[in-house]
Parts: C-alpha cells; structure tokens; sequence
C-alpha cells in the first residue's frame, strides 16, 4: 500500500508553526512526515530557514505515530559525518523509532556557507559514499576509526542508539547515483517519478522491498487565482531544474535564474486550488513508477493551515488511498 506523507518546509515556515504543522498533518491522517534542511530559502519571499534537527527535537514530542525524516541533509560540509550519525540517532531514540535519515549531496546553496567552496557533483559523490560508510558504522555501534580521501573519523561511537537501527534513505537523479549510493541505502528519495528509476533500484540495493520516496507540490487555496500567484511567487525557482539549482548560491540568484518564469508556467506543473482531482493525478505518476511513498508539499500552509489540512483529512488523503488502492 502507498503511504503518503506531509512535507515540512523549513524555508516557508518558523519553527513554532512547523511543530504545529507536524501535529496537525498527524491528526489529519498522514502516514509520515518530511523536513527540509536548509541554512537558506531558496528565495527570500520564502523567509525562513529554521534548524531542522532543533525542529524534529520538537515534533518527536508533539507527535505520536507518524514516521519522520530529513529530505534530505547534506553530510559533506557543513555537516561532519560523525556528527549526523549522533544526530539520526539520537532523533531515533526521542521519536520512539520513527525516524529515517535522508541524505542527498547537497546544494551550494546551504554548503557554502562555511566557507570551503562548493565541489564539482563527482567531489560530492565521492564524499557522499564516505560519509555513508562512516555513518552506518556508527548506527551499527561500531567504534570507527576512518581515513578517506575527503574525511577523517578518531574513535568514534554514538552511545546512546535507538533499539532500532536508524535506517538510511539516499536521494538520488540517475543511473551513476543510484549504483554509487544503492548498496549502502535501506531506502531511495527521488524528486521525479521516473519509470526506470525503482527497478534500477532495486537491481543493485542491499535488501528488496526498499522504501521509494518521492514528493509532490501543491497550492491549496479555495481562489484558484491566488494559489497560482502563491505558487508562482514561492516555487518558481523549480523551473531550473536541479542541475541548476545545486549550483546557485543566494536567494538572489535563484531569482535571477527564474526571472523569465511565469505565473502560468508554475501552474502548468503545480496543482493549485481546491480540486483533488490534479493532485492525485500528480501523485499517481509516483506510484505507477513503483514509488512506495508520496509526500504532499502546501505552497503557503501557513495561510491557511487549518484550512488545507481539513481538506487534507476529509477530502484529498481519501482521494489518494482510493486511487492508489485501485477501488
């Protein structure tokens, strides 16, 4: 059965309001819950960018049941290896075992914030496919002594670990990605529902029957009208394209690069409004492509947070199981 999740956006939303976020989407029904983890927004109409392990600290406690995840954190620069294995495992122990680790390789967006210059993509593989290694060891309760070509770990180990292994969820854009990071994953993150995607997946992966993670955007808002300007207005630097997007540094050039977008073209990949019907369009292609899991993003919630996730219990999560389902 497909779950479906709610995505927490750390770059639309302050702290206090995503924990409320979290609380809410878990009374509404969703099967598990998504964070961002960025230092910065992609655009500054965004206007936030909120630590996201403080946050989840939080939701653990204001949540009860739904599963919860980073999509994704980068453990190349700003984070060391080490330090994001404690943090899994840790949120691990608070949440009860509900919590999976999602990394990516990042975005200069959020990394060149140290101040060590932002690697060409086969640099962050590589330090991606170390930062795996180390970080599995530690959530074995291994005492992990590492020398790499980009990291280096002392004996290290992670003293207090969840009864449960914190499992590891790895995003990945193509064929080179997933046989690099496929074997050393429980799980896949995916943005596009590419049909070769899972198999492909699945051919390599360490385990069968791996989690397949995706996520869709939408603009609830009962003005059509005013979803398509929200949508426009927050999310038009997705026209980029994430080749594009790993590379910009600021807010500013995020808007640069989408200056020639329109309200229109968002619209033309965003389901905005009140109608179920595109949105579950828009997920069925995650699910038809072997996905086992889809996230729901809300351009704007906090306008109205009540409101969408209303429509979320009694109208779209029913939708979607329906669908999914095949009734």
């Amino acid at each position: 059965m497909v779950k479906f999740g709610y995505m927490l956006m750390t770059e639309q939303s302050g702290p206090r309001e995503l924990v409320a976020h979290s609380a809410a989407a878990e009374r509404a029904g969703f099967d598990f819950e998504l964070i961002s983890d960025h230092y910065s927004p992609w655009l500054k109409e965004q206007g936030h960018a909120a630590y996201a392990w403080s946050v989840l600290g939080a939701i653990t406690q204001a949540t009860e049941r739904v599963e919860l995840m980073t999509y994704v954190t980068a453990p190349i620069m700003r984070y060391h290896p080490a330090v994001v294995a404690q943090k899994a495992a840790t949120v691990g122990l608070l949440s009860g075992d509900r919590f999976t680790l999602g990394l990516g390789s990042g975005e200069n967006l959020n990394e060149h914030v140290v101040g060590a210059g932002w690697p060409s993509v086969t640099v962050r593989h590589e330090m991606l496919s170390e930062a795996l290694e180390i970080i599995r060891s530690l959530l074995d309760g291994d005492l992990v002594n590492f020398t790499g070509k980009h990291y280096q770990v002392d004996l290290a180990k992670l003293w207090d670990l969840p009864q449960r292994r914190v499992p590891i969820a790895t995003a990945i854009s193509g064929e080179r990605s997933i046989h690099r990071f496929a074997p050393a994953s429980d799980a896949m993150i995916a943005i596009e529902p590419k049909a070769w995607f899972c198999p492909e997946w699945d051919s390599v992966a360490r385990e069968t029957g791996q989690r397949k993670i995706g996520q869709i955007a939408v603009a609830w808002d009962t003005d059509r009208d005013a979803a398509v300007q929200r949508a426009w207005e927050k999310m038009r630097w997705f026209a980029g394209g994430w080749k594009l997007n790993t590379e910009l540094r600021s807010p500013a050039a995020f808007a640069a690069a989408a200056r020639g977008v329109q309200p229109d073209d968002v619209a033309g990949g965003i389901p905005c409004g009140a109608a179920v019907e595109p949105i579950v369009a828009a997920a069925r292609t995650f699910w038809e492509a072997g996905f086992t899991d889809v996230a729901i993003s809300q351009i704007g919630v906090d306008k109205d947070p009540q409101g969408f996730f209303r429509f979320a219990e009694t109208e779209l999560l029913p939708a979607l199981r329906e669908a999914a389902t095949g009734r």
